[in-house]
């Protein structure tokens, strides 16, 4: 199946430029939506847009509007967004080159895969990403994505790129804010020491497929279930083992016991 790009410009290279398609690295397709539906009639509900004082009002007559004060709006048409023109708007100009260790992985967001967009583009592309490979860094630019300026964070993966959204100072909140009322009281080594080894014996690599959402899976089961008109399987609720007394004998019983492995979802 053919992917959609989530947008198309050109990437730049000082003064290398060619064009390119930026496509999601991530798929919500499994995701499972619902919709309001009303039991009495099992029409799916719609949704009216609809003004206070004259009523339902067409969406294509609509604008947006930003609050200045209480019930008081600046009004933008599609006109006056499109009229602000910056030069990342359709060109994501690589301006810096950074060590991958020094962007917190806080600050990282949505992944896309970056790609030619056209045999045209086929090696300039390859020039860029090549460069960018030798350099063993990360590259950084700027995009214009659904009406907001967005660092990009991009590297060399595959025969492609992998492109990273880097949120903003402003959208990080400061950690102290929330860890400053932990204590900082130094805990007991010896239980450091058994903690250490609990984690030894549950070291391995890294398996996404064995990380499935038990929660999707479980909505999907009873779906399925009321589908073919079963009766769904009640879950027993989870032991309450919140309530440890002795921390020290918790450590020990949990040095053990066997680690519990998730079951990697069946392909296809």
């Amino acid at each position: 199946m053919a992917h959609r790009p989530t947008w198309q410009g050109h990437l730049k290279l000082s003064l290398v430029t060619c064009p390119v398609a930026l496509y999601s690295a991530t798929n919500p397709a499994g995701d499972v939506h619902f919709h309001l539906i009303n039991p009495k009639t099992n029409n799916r509900i719609r949704m009216i847009t609809t003004d206070p004082d004259t009523g339902p009002i067409d969406r294509k007559d609509l604008v947006r509007g930003y609050e200045v004060s209480k019930g008081e709006f600046i009004l933008l048409t599609d006109e006056d967004i499109k009229s602000v023109k910056l030069e990342s708007t359709r060109t994501i100009d690589i301006e810096r080159f950074v060590p991958a260790g020094e962007i917190d992985r806080i600050y990282w967001e949505n992944p896309y895969f970056l790609a030619p967009d056209g045999k045209i583009a086929q090696e300039a592309f390859g020039v860029i990403r090549t460069a960018m490979e030798k350099s063993g860094q990360i590259a950084l630019g700027r995009i214009v994505m659904a009406t907001r300026e967005r660092i990009l964070a991009l590297e060399p993966r595959g025969r492609g790129i992998l492109a990273y959204t880097i949120r903003s100072q402003d959208e990080v909140r400061n950690a102290d804010e929330v860890f400053d009322a932990i204590s900082d009281a130094r805990a007991n080594p010896a239980m450091i020491a058994i903690a250490e080894k609990i984690i030894e014996q549950q070291e391995g690599p890294f398996d996404p497929g064995q990380f499935v959402d038990r929660y999707e899976e479980a909505l999907k089961a009873l779906i399925e279930d009321k589908t073919k008109g079963h009766k769904p399987t009640r879950v027993a609720p989870p032991d309450d083992d919140t309530n440890v007394v002795d921390l020290m004998s918790a450590l020990r019983a949990s040095l053990g016991a066997k680690p519990r492995r998730t079951k990697a979802r069946k392909a296809g």
